[in-house]
């Protein structure tokens, strides 16, 4: 691991497969993230990712690793133009993004009693890099979506950006 990676670690009452389904379901993360991913999340698959209409698809945007309940790693996925403006991302930004090359993200899921640990992982980034600080405040939003939805059956309501 890098030492600019990204590392948000929470606990959740839930079970290491429950846990897995809302990671890789499109119905779920739909709901905590408003993204799904189109794969079969066996090492070396594509992933294409839909979010508000949006389709990205790219050759280099794989499954790295996928234990089921234990770990799942991916690419993180490619910036493109159409995603920058729906998302508020201005030209300047956007090109320091495509400038940063591809990173990855990694679930590290393991048992911890009654509930479960989750390190989220975001690495291969560029150190100080623009990346980075979005991941850095993206990342705790998402995941405590994710644990709000596993613990009470609802997600939260998105971050004003």
């Amino acid at each position: 691991m890098d030492t600019d990676a990204f590392v948000y670690t929470t606990y959740i009452r839930t079970t290491t497969d429950e846990l897995w389904k809302a990671l890789t379901d499109p119905g779920l993360t739909r709901r905590y993230w408003g993204v799904t991913f189109e794969t079969d999340w066996a090492v070396g698959s594509p992933m294409v990712w839909e979010e508000g209409g949006r389709t990205t698809a790219d050759p280099a945007q794989v499954v790295l690793a996928a234990d089921p309940g234990r770990l799942l790693s991916y690419t993180w996925h490619t910036f493109t133009t159409e995603w920058a403006e729906a998302v508020g991302i201005g030209d300047e930004v956007f090109a320091r993004l495509v400038g940063e090359g591809r990173s990855k993200v990694s679930y590290v899921i393991e048992p911890a009693g009654d509930m479960v640990k989750l390190t989220v992982v975001h690495d291969d980034l560029a150190p100080g890099g623009t990346i980075r600080g979005l991941v850095a405040e993206g990342w705790p939003a998402l995941v405590s979506s994710l644990k709000s939805l596993l613990e009470t059956g609802e997600e939260l309501p998105e971050v004003p950006r």
